[in-house]
């Protein structure tokens, strides 16, 4: 007898651990791909770990009505935590351009697997009550539910999402939950009261999650392609990202998270304003420092300034960096530009980088993403361009990308006002990109800045060294009463979301 119940208590403990581990990967997940396709990813994470806990208490609570042999409902609980969190980013991706209320769906999918998991660990602990001490018990549970939690808060970013991706993961969790009913279908067959019934539930379950598993990319690829309306030729999800790459004809759009970052019809226009007024109007060009744009398509337009020696690029991530400078189609965009022997490309966080740097240099760019939410918003506060400001000279001249001044006037003008805390002197500008809308930057300088050309490039597209042409702001571009952006209010993400939510 002795033999019987140390085999089913260690099972059942390692089931605990299972347990924690698939449940926290389908919480992750959902957090993940909730910040994928709707942004903000502080709100995001915080209702879906907030609804995850409050359904797994509610399932915790009805656990003490199930009646019957409690192993059989807890391998058919363990079965439906599997179909359930395992097709959940698949289902999603599919319903998020074709369904109005997708995040009603998206809680819904949380919800019941927390509902699902909360049942289990009580269930558990009713199975084991009488063959296991109750100190013993308790504390044996909790110390599972915790090492395998654990395992999956560190498994998820380093390791399941660079390599499987948002959709495998829950896939390959979802079948791992089944394996491990399967198992005990069998391990456990006298102690079932329909052992028969519950290996084909099983056996089916895990069936229809490998077909799914094997063809998740091409599931993918189709939602993608119904997501974008254009032809997807690359996708990768990074440790920081989802990336995305469409063709439709000749043109190509890179997509971060679902935000449109360049379309190559027009990019020129804004590369050439972002980089050309700050590189003829500085005194110096030795030394260039780029923070973001790992495109390269910045890199390209500063070289074609032949009295440039140095650059560094400074990217948070070689996933996409490695891509534009490998790729055959991205190396023809920019020219190749990151494989020139004057750059050095750094993959690290630029608030880090800038914080343990002290070299000078003669132009700055700052070509981050929009401040969609609070890691990136850090990147426009106060406190950064503090940090900046070592980095400069006198004589240096900043330019930064800085959202719409047409969709999005607050986020504008406070990143401008943010910017002219830490430098005395700056000018904004905008201009027209197709593909984006009117499009804003801010020059900054310890100097006046007066549009005087040091240097030309005789073979631009787009910009006419008329640096006043663009200075120039209508009413509805203009706004009053906007706070500084400080990394203790981050108001700037706040106000990013509300003018853009609109828009959309």
């Amino acid at each position: 007898m002795d033999k019987k119940r140390i085999p089913l208590e260690l099972l059942l403990m390692f089931s605990v651990f299972v347990i924690a581990t698939c449940g926290l990967i389908y919480e992750l997940v959902a957090g993940a791909l909730a910040s994928y396709l709707l942004g903000d990813s502080v709100k995001q994470f915080s209702f879906i770990i907030g609804v995850y806990l409050f359904s797994m208490g509610v399932g915790s609570y009805f656990a003490k009505f199930i009646k019957g042999n409690l192993i059989d409902k807890f391998i058919e609980i363990e079965i439906l935590v599997g179909i359930i969190g395992g097709i959940s980013s698949v289902v999603l991706f599919v319903l998020f351009n074709t369904l109005a209320h997708f995040e009603a769906v998206l809680y819904l999918f949380v919800f019941f697997t927390g509902c699902l998991v909360g049942v289990e660990i009580p269930l558990l602990m009713n199975i084991l009550k009488d063959r296991v001490q109750f100190k013993d018990l308790v504390s044996n549970v909790f110390a599972f539910d915790y090492i395998g939690a654990l395992l999956a808060s560190i498994l998820f970013p380093l390791v399941l999402i660079p390599q499987l991706g948002i959709v495998k993961t829950p896939l390959f969790f979802g079948l791992i939950n089944i394996s491990i009913a399967i198992f005990l279908c069998f391990y456990l067959k006298k102690e079932l009261s329909k052992p028969i019934s519950l290996r084909i539930k099983s056996i089916g379950a895990f069936v229809f999650l490998l077909v799914l598993f094997i063809f998740s990319d091409k599931i993918l690829s189709f939602s993608e392609e119904k997501l974008y309306g254009e032809n997807v030729v690359y996708t990768k999800s990074s440790p920081y990202q989802r990336i995305v790459l469409t063709r439709n004809n000749r043109e190509f759009r890179l997509y971060l998270n679902n935000n449109l970052q360049f379309s190559s019809t027009d990019e020129y226009r804004y590369h050439e304003a972002l980089v050309h007024p700050a590189m003829s109007m500085a005194k110096k060009i030795d030394n260039i420092l780029i923070l973001g744009g790992g495109d390269g398509f910045a890199v390209r337009e500063v070289l074609k300034y032949k009295d440039v020696k140095n650059m560094t690029l400074v990217d948070l991530d070689g996933e996409m960096t490695n891509f534009f400078k490998t790729n055959e189609t991205m190396r023809q965009l920019n020219q190749n530009s990151l494989s020139n022997p004057k750059l050095k490309v750094i993959n690290k966080d630029a608030y880090i980088w800038v914080k343990e740097n002290t070299k000078k240099y003669d132009v700055i760019i700052i070509d981050f993403p929009d401040p969609s939410n609070y890691s990136l918003g850090k990147l426009y506060s106060l406190q950064f361009y503090k940090e900046l400001e070592r980095l400069a000279t006198l004589d240096t001249k900043i330019v930064v990308q800085t959202t719409s001044p047409y969709f999005a006037p607050k986020s504008f003008w406070c990143i401008e006002k943010t910017i002219n805390q830490i430098f005395p002197f700056t000018s904004a500008y905008h201009t027209y990109v197709p593909s984006f809308g009117e499009w804003g930057f801010s020059m900054a300088s310890f100097e006046p800045i007066n549009n005087k050309i040091y240097r030309k490039i005789t073979n631009l597209k787009f910009y006419d060294y008329n640096f006043s042409q663009l200075s120039y702001f209508t009413k509805d571009m203009k706004t009053k009463d906007i706070e500084v952006n400080r990394l203790d209010n981050q108001i700037l993400v706040r106000y990013f979301d509300e003018e853009w939510g609109k828009v959309q």
